[in-house]
């Protein structure tokens, strides 16, 4: 794979060439970049999935949907609808997309819509819920939207400074684009990084900004079928079932929780078909364990509720280090200063 990787690398070139043309126009305003008289905060990332954008993205709405009307705006990657949506009770994920829905059924507070063309999808919300704040996903690179705030967001162990441009790398654009990122999250940290190793990390990324620090903290609790404690999972055989961009680290955490795993691996935001929910089923009706569990994760039931016999998810919060007052404040100000 590293192999066929280095010999795209004169496509990487060119990919960097056109992104950065890109990027060229829309600071030199030859290409129109919309603003919007509230406070619009955009969450992405430099590379290709798995940075943690959702429970970024949830993390924000906890902070700011007491005193807020927040609206989140999405893409609804691989929804079967088109245009502006504004989820209701009877979407289903291929209606808006598994993230947007999660959103949606986790957050009683705020309305959720989608839309591939953000700056329709501004205007809309305005019309039919005329929010105080919306947060976009996933629109690092959606230039033709002007946020107000951009957070970057990079995951520990892969940094964007250490990558390099699609296909030769995972970058979406140039390490040049964090530029415009207004704070930096370094997402998925191990519990115990010290300030040393904070110290390492702002020295790579060798950029101007404020950069703070995240790790991922799972419910004590698997929701779903079966509510069953964390420290009872030892005695459990699971099949576990991902469709998301990095299981690693869930899998990590089942081995700490010293339970036996079979994980059955798909692509991201993968949609099953009728085929493979059946062989997911069969799979889990021959465990011959007395205590079995059906496991995936919270963005994967959005897809699989209702398709699989005592399906159960765990739910991840994203958690910042004692700077996450600062970030709090840094959020809340401009919000503030901008509403």
């Amino acid at each position: 794979m590293k192999t066929i990787r280095l010999i795209l690398f004169p496509l990487a070139l060119v990919y960097d060439f056109i992104t950065t043309l890109r990027n060229f126009f829309y600071n030199v305003k030859v290409f129109k970049s919309t603003r919007f008289d509230l406070p619009v905060i955009a969450v992405g990332n430099l590379s290709v999935g798995g940075t943690g954008k959702t429970p970024q993205i949830e993390y924000l709405i906890r902070l700011l949907q007491d005193d807020n009307k927040v609206a989140v705006l999405s893409r609804g990657y691989k929804r079967k609808t088109s245009g502006f949506v504004l989820l209701e009770d009877h979407h289903g994920a291929e209606d808006v997309g598994d993230e947007p829905l999660q959103f949606f059924k986790k957050f009683s507070k705020i309305s959720v819509a989608v839309d591939a063309n953000r700056v329709n999808g501004i205007e809309e919300l305005k019309k039919s819920v005329n929010p105080d704040i919306i947060l976009l996903d996933d629109a690092f690179q959606h230039r033709k939207v002007r946020a107000g705030f951009y957070i970057l967001l990079t995951k520990y162990g892969d940094l964007y400074s250490n990558d390099f441009l699609l296909p030769t790398g995972n970058l979406r654009e140039s390490r040049r684009g964090a530029s415009r990122a207004d704070a930096i999250v370094v997402t998925k940290c191990p519990n115990d990084l010290s300030d040393e190793g904070k110290l390492k990390i702002k020295e790579k990324l060798r950029i101007d900004r404020p950069i703070f620090f995240s790790t991922i903290s799972y419910a004590e609790t698997t929701k779903g079928s079966q509510h069953i404690q964390l420290n009872e999972l030892k005695d459990y055989e699971v099949l576990l079932v991902t469709g998301i961009a990095n299981p690693t680290p869930l899998l990590a955490f089942l081995s700490e929780q010293e339970c036996k795993v079979n994980h059955l691996k798909f692509p991201d935001h993968h949609r099953f078909s009728d085929q493979e929910i059946a062989q997911i089923q069969a799979k889990f009706d021959v465990v011959s364990s007395e205590k079995k569990l059906l496991l995936t994760t919270e963005k994967d039931y959005m897809r699989l509720s209702g398709k699989l016999n005592e399906l159960s998810y765990l739910e991840i919060e994203s958690e910042f280090d004692k700077d996450g007052k600062d970030f709090n404040q840094i959020i809340s100000q401009y919000c503030n200063t901008n509403s």
